[in-house]
């Protein structure tokens, strides 16, 4: 045997059989009941034709049925394709035909939608229950001689142009994450996480399923996330760690009660998946009172990359150091390492990052020769090695000759007391290229003057990079984890209200 991820789950439940592995719906589901779900669903799945290599889709909310039939199918030897519940059926059909799935597991209430689907695609559809407890298939009790650089999980990221693009994720690299997760938040057994961000993000999988599986930890489960929801369901069941992207941390900090007896035990938070602005973080940690532990992360890298460590400094606006296992470097447009405080393009090399894309009949390189990742955010180190996010290089705003990083302008539009959420993007200008243009949505029940945020922000920062248009929305698009998705921003309507604006 070469290190199928499937013995994560194995291993924890010969250890510890009768350990909460979730909380899920009222009732608590025990290590070796999960376990032997998986292996049932091993079962099921073999039944419907899977065996080594074969791709499994998985189309699932958060609910102990996702992890069985996501460690059912490792136990076969297939390879996972989490797909997330908040996809429309044609990014669904892409992601089937791209991956050439043999089945795809879904629950009953997208089954009838999806059969003619699935059929398209030449996959089998098998359906989980939800609600029950076992699962009616002889079960699989060997495992699969597979694992090492062998692709466990294929992540589709969701490209501006295009189609999919799949990352390949190996068991040697979602374990090496994992461990460094176990590491790096110094996980226990007696741990007990909010499971909200989904499981078919690279996020919710690493952190929140593998790395608390591994330390033998407890998951609070929630389908979908909801900020009142979710202090109800972690003030019930005890909760000492909360992960989330930053739109999560504020929401809970605008939801939290005052009074402290309401409040979960939190012992750390951590935030990935965007920066989060720091008003943002301070609110979270006055009104829930534990420390926030700021990191970043992406797909390529199996999940999390750096992060702040628990007794290190705390440095608001960093996103930490690298985890264990992984190395981090910043260079410049030529390739070259650059010193510290000199901001330049982020790369990562280490265990867990990905070696290779698919994108459609293809497999080309992740890495280059020695290893590297280039991730496409802008960074610097400071003397301490800690990590400092500028912006994404695509989202970068050049207006007038000079170089305008949204996330900077953001932080200032989050001290704003009726910002409640913000994001700056660059349009088209004929004399500047480019723009620089604020969508803001407005705190609920507070006034908003998009003059007097534009002035607000036009005091704090270079002249260079103040929004000169600031526009007020009901709520930003954001992804399945989320995050603000920037690039549904209606472009075209901001760059006509700029050009129709008196100069």
């Amino acid at each position: 045997m070469r290190g199928n991820l499937a013995e994560l789950l194995a291993a924890s439940a010969e250890r510890a059989p009768a350990g909460d592995a979730f909380v899920y719906e009222g009732r608590t589901v025990p290590y070796g009941e999960l376990e032997e779900r998986a292996r049932r669903v091993a079962g099921l799945l073999r039944a419907a034709g899977v065996g080594v290599g074969d791709a499994v889709a998985i189309l699932l909310p958060n609910s102990p049925a996702f992890t069985a039939a996501y460690f059912g199918a490792l136990r076969l030897g297939a390879v996972v394709v989490p797909l997330n519940t908040l996809l429309k059926n044609p990014e669904i059909d892409a992601r089937l035909t791209g991956s050439r799935a043999r089945v795809l597991v879904t629950d009953d209430a997208r089954a009838g939608d999806l059969k003619e689907l699935a059929g398209g695609t030449g996959a089998k559809l098998v359906v989980l229950d939800l609600a029950a407890a076992a699962v009616a298939a002889e079960p699989v009790a060997e495992l699969a001689g597979i694992g090492g650089d062998d692709v466990a999980v294929v992540l589709y990221t969701s490209g501006t142009t295009g189609g999919p693009k799949g990352a390949l994720l190996t068991h040697t690299g979602l374990r090496a994450n994992a461990q460094s997760c176990v590491e790096a938040f110094e996980l226990r057994s007696d741990d007990v996480l909010l499971g909200s961000a989904p499981f078919s993000h690279v996020f919710g999988m690493s952190l929140l399923q593998n790395a608390a599986l591994l330390a033998g930890a407890t998951v609070a489960l929630m389908a979908r996330f909801d900020a009142a929801e979710a202090l109800a369901l972690m003030a019930e069941t005890g909760v000492t760690i909360f992960g989330g992207v930053p739109t999560m941390f504020n929401a809970l900090a605008e939801a939290a009660p005052a009074a402290a007896a309401a409040l979960p035990p939190l012992r750390l938070a951590h935030a990935g998946g965007a920066a989060l602005p720091v008003e943002t973080l301070r609110a979270f940690e006055q009104r829930l009172h534990c420390p926030v532990l700021e990191g970043y992360g992406l797909t390529e890298i199996s999940g999390v990359a750096t992060t702040h460590r628990i007794g290190a400094p705390q440095k608001p606006g960093s996103a930490g150091v690298p985890v264990p296992g992984t190395e981090l470097r910043v260079v410049s447009l030529e390739g070259q390492p650059l010193p510290a405080h000199e901001p330049g393009e982020v790369q990562l090399r280490g265990a867990s990052v990905i070696r290779e894309y698919r994108i459609g009949d293809d497999v080309v390189p992740a890495v280059d020769g020695d290893g590297w990742l280039s991730t496409g955010d802008v960074g610097y180190v400071d003397d301490d090695g800690y990590l400092f996010l500028v912006d994404r290089k695509k989202d970068m705003i050049i207006r007038g000759g000079y170089n305008v990083y949204p996330r900077e302008v953001e932080e200032v539009l989050y001290e704003h007391p009726a910002v409640f959420e913000a994001a700056v993007i660059g349009v088209p200008h004929p004399t500047h290229g480019e723009e620089v243009v604020a969508v803001v949505v407005p705190r609920a029940g507070v006034e908003c003057d998009p003059d007097a945020v534009r002035e607000f922000v036009k005091e704090r920062v270079a002249a260079y990079k103040y929004p000169r248009h600031v526009v007020l929305a009901e709520e930003l698009p954001k992804g399945p984890s989320g995050k603000i998705l920037k690039r549904e921003i209606d472009r075209e309507s901001l760059a006509r209200s700029v050009a129709e604006a008196p100069r």
